[in-house]
């Protein structure tokens, strides 16, 4: 028994190592993450999409029929090329080209790190009859990171390539932020759509410290340093100046969105309230009630529909199976962002 017990304390002590360690190699690989470079991955949808069609075909197709589709389609390839050797090259009209990212936002929009490099290898390329289309899910958060991802749209605008927003499920608050900005808002009949608000919360625990006798102390330079605060005791010139900054920041958020969208009846619309996508079309909030899926599918014939995804490094820690770390982080992250004082759209 004796030896068990010793056994089961070396053990104890051995974990306990192991997790010291796993976690500082932990810490020091998201040090080394940012300086190594990501990987681009490029998928070309029409191929899939093309092969699933073939694979359906081959088992649900007579053999007499099958064998009819495949002379009809080698036919086809063969006046093409004889097509395109007969035109000379300067005179070949270049095929169009669907881009197709994918934005699945947070509370702290996380993806407009992976969706910036993404446009920026785009833009590289993409020419004007070309067309970026995004597949927008986000119910919204923090202002600066949804006013950064709006940014990054507006470079898709600004070099004067077409942008298709496609919303699925949501794209409310901070995710109609980035909707507004394209050229074409196309939105899903169930979809959510709108939120044009602003909310912030903040616990306070002062009254439960002043029954325990436990004093904070805040110390500010600057009279509005501080507003409320989730341990000191609040006062009603704090208060009014946090709303009043809520209110200036709902101000900003709604010219944003009319610089966007003109046709919108704004102070109707900027309620906080949302809509469905085919109320939102009545509404102005959207051009064109269908899905991501059947637009893409409508485009398969005519253009090349290319899916391109940035994918960054993976830590040391997540090699080494370490990821519970990073999990944990952002379980905390999220939690605190909850707690504290935060201006969201």
């Amino acid at each position: 028994m004796e030896f068990l017990t010793d056994y089961a304390g070396f053990l104890l002590k051995l974990i306990s190592v192991a997790l010291v360690i796993g976690f500082l190699l932990a810490m020091i690989a998201s040090g080394k993450r940012k300086s190594q470079p990501g990987s681009l991955s490029v998928t070309k949808l029409n191929e899939s999409y093309d092969a699933m069609k073939a694979e359906l075909d081959h088992q649900l197709l007579d053999k007499k029929v099958l064998k009819g589709i495949e002379k009809e389609k080698k036919k086809k390839e063969r006046l093409e090329k004889k097509a395109q050797k007969k035109s000379p090259k300067t005179d070949e009209k270049e095929k169009k080209r669907l881009y197709v990212l994918d934005f699945d936002g947070d509370i702290k929009a996380s993806a407009v790190e992976t969706m910036r490099e993404e446009i920026t290898a785009i833009l590289s390329v993409a020419k004007s009859q070309d067309e970026v289309v995004v597949r927008l899910e986000s119910g919204g958060g923090v202002v600066h990171g949804y006013g950064l991802a709006a940014s990054q749209l507006q470079r898709i605008r600004e070099a004067n390539i077409p942008l298709t927003i496609c919303v699925d499920k949501v794209a409310a608050s901070g995710g109609y932020m980035m909707a507004c900005v394209a050229d074409k808002i196309i939105a899903a009949p169930f979809a959510i759509l709108g939120s044009i608000g602003v909310v912030a919360q903040i616990p306070n625990v002062h009254r439960l410290l002043d029954k325990s006798l436990i004093d904070v102390e805040l110390h500010t330079a600057g009279r509005y340093k501080r507003t409320l605060t989730m341990l000191g005791e609040n006062t009603e010139e704090g208060r009014e100046k946090f709303k009043q900054d809520l209110e200036d920041t709902h101000g900003l958020f709604k010219r944003f969105v009319s610089s966007q969208r003109p046709q919108l009846d704004i102070e109707d619309i900027a309620t906080g309230d949302t809509w469905y996508g085919s109320e939102a079309l009545e509404n102005k909030l959207v051009d064109v009630v269908m899905t991501s899926d059947a637009y893409l599918v409508s485009h398969y014939a005519n253009a090349d529909v290319i899916q391109v995804v940035y994918k960054q490094p993976k830590g040391m820690a997540e090699r080494l199976g370490l990821s519970f770390f990073s999990a944990l982080e952002q379980k905390a992250v999220s939690w605190i962002g909850k707690l504290t004082q935060s201006r969201g759209y």
